[in-house]
């Protein structure tokens, strides 16, 4: 199984060579993703052959380690034909790193250059974007004819990222990446690629999203994919894609309400010590208006969150066998993204050592942010969170690459809201004011199961998702409405958080159930942690294997 593995994932990023060099494999740097509906078809076939392959083989002649990566191969090859049937670079167009063209500006800027070689892939890689946008545009064109349209306040916003790079030529992202050798030679050599080919490229995408797209986006009230030609079918796989499970959107939407409605008898205990009082609207008003809860600056957000992880770290031995070889960075989301950013997110350390593990964190607009979320947002994103699974499984060098570069959503961004919760067994939040922080944090994913599906299964507008985020998160209106844009533009991923937590949360009651005296947490993370990102289902069955044993 191990070599089958191999070869699709050198099929895959043969296919996305961008993804390739983000992820430290640094033999195809010069090349894009070819977004054409020919390419696309062609790559799924190719890895339903793989599927095929792996489908024919009995488990019950493998062993363990083998029968897992068939389980992770056939789930892997599942998400592929899922996300390219959605046909999202069709109608997901927003601002953000999870769209096609803007992903370019933001994921390119972020490759190291170690090498001559490196640097020369590099060049060719910026003369292959305007192939890129073309046939991104295309897409769009072919999606219209469809009727499968973007939202037009996405599209807006898109437009507005693309003026503001081609606005600010003295702080092209595509310049960060410094070469080895003699930089100036380089220096001359991009330069000149940016200003013949790359910003005139971005330009033409930039007209033909405000001139051929705009006109036809969907207006704030009809944001859902329910409201596209085979909407309902879409989603529905998307959800199976993010939650690695079968439940349904409606189940999901009564899981959210269920969730919103317990987190209220926490934030009265917890409220009550904090403000003296345990009215629920109160507690809401305190936190969404004390001028105290905000910081004063980005620079006070990053020195809180480098505080929090290095308390994390100092304890996490006494939680945890396997440990990751290197520390947690802390940086600002770079300021031309940050407008349209999320609060917060993880990027991964390059396997070439050419980039640490980044937890990267918005401070655009600081002062409107508020910071008794931030330390349960460092502990998600950084240690004991994303860094810890992330890291640790790129060092499980015995495992098949697949294995450990698998995109199990509902595995990795439920076990960042586990760590939310395990951090306060961990004793890490500094006081009641940050723990009310981990509600917070909490309400904003309950509130997703019931938001997402609520736009994409029941036809939700925007203004109804804001209305809803209002009354049963304490987000700031700034956060609400990116949080709210984000989940019209990728439609089933915000599921991930809240079914992965309760899933890693059931199985570990079920461990100590079965191990009893015998149940060991830091044994229990490791088998969490030890086999790389899972789907849910195998998760289970590795994690009762061991208690078992």
């Amino acid at each position: 199984m191990k070599d089958l593995a191999d070869e699709l994932m050198a099929v895959y990023f043969d296919a996305h060579p961008l993804a390739a060099t983000i992820n430290g494999i640094r033999d195809r740097e010069d090349g894009l993703t070819d977004y054409s509906e020919a390419g696309e078809e062609a790559f799924v076939a190719t890895v339903a052959g793989f599927a095929d392959r792996a489908a024919a083989v009995d488990p019950a002649t493998l062993g363990a380690d083998d029968r897992i990566t068939r389980a992770v191969l056939l789930a892997t090859v599942e998400q592929m034909r899922a996300r390219i049937a959605a046909r999202g670079v069709e109608y997901a167009i927003t601002d953000t790193w999870t769209a096609h063209g803007p992903d370019l500006l933001i994921n390119i800027p972020m490759i190291g250059l170690t090498e001559p070689a490196h640097a020369d892939g590099y060049l060719a890689r910026l003369g292959a974007i305007p192939r890129a946008l073309e046939q991104i545009a295309d897409r769009h064109r072919a999606g219209i004819a469809a009727g499968r349209v973007p939202v037009r306040r996405l599209v807006e916003a898109t437009v507005a990222f693309f003026d503001r790079y081609l606005g600010n030529r003295a702080g092209d992202p595509l310049c960060r990446p410094v070469a080895p050798g003699d930089p100036a030679t380089f220096d001359v050599s991009r330069d000149r690629v940016i200003d013949d080919v790359v910003r005139p490229a971005v330009a033409r995408y930039r007209e033909v999203l405000a001139t051929e797209v705009l006109p036809h986006g969907r207006p704030a009230d009809r944001p859902g994919l329910c409201f596209l030609p085979g909407g309902d079918e879409i989603y529905a796989s998307l959800v199976r894609l993010h939650t690695t499970t079968e439940r349904t959107p409606e189940e999901l939407h009564e899981t959210g309400l269920e969730q919103v409605a317990r987190l209220a008898e926490e934030y009265r205990t917890i409220g009550s010590r904090v403000f003296g009082t345990g009215d629920l609207g109160e507690i809401f008003q305190r936190l969404r208006t004390d001028p105290a809860l905000r910081w004063t600056s980005g620079e006070e957000l990053l020195t809180s969150a480098r505080t929090a992880i290095s308390r994390a770290e100092a304890v996490a031995p006494q939680w945890f066998g396997k440990l990751p070889s290197q520390g947690c960075v802390v940086a600002p989301v770079p300021a031309d993204e940050a407008p349209g950013a999320v609060g917060a997110y993880y990027l991964q350390p390059a396997l070439d050592g050419s980039r640490p593990g980044t937890y990267y964190a918005n401070t655009y607009r600081a002062e409107e942010r508020s910071r008794y979320t931030s330390e349960a947002t460092a502990f998600h994103e950084g240690v004991p969170g994303h860094h810890f699974q992330i890291t640790i499984a790129l060092e499980l060098t015995e495992l098949p690459l697949l294995r450990r570069l698998a995109d199990f959503n509902a595995y990795i961004e439920g076990w960042g809201l586990y760590s939310e919760r395990l951090a306060d067994e961990m004793g890490l939040y500094s006081n009641d004011v940050t723990r009310l922080g981990m509600l917070a944090a909490d309400s904003m994913r309950a509130c997703r199961l019931v938001v997402d599906t609520g736009l994409h299964a029941k036809g939700w507008s925007h203004q109804q998702v804001v209305e809803y985020m209002a009354a049963n998160s304490v987000m700031p209106m700034v956060e609400i409405v990116q949080e709210t844009d984000r989940y019209i533009a990728d439609p089933g991923q915000a599921l991930a958080y809240m079914v992965g937590r309760l899933e890693i949360q059931r199985i570990r009651a079920l461990a100590e159930q079965t191990a009893g005296g015998r149940f060991d947490i830091r044994e229990f993370h490791d088998t969490v942690l030890g086999a790389g990102p899972l789907p849910l289902t195998v998760l289970e069955d590795v994690v009762r294997s061991w208690a078992a044993s």
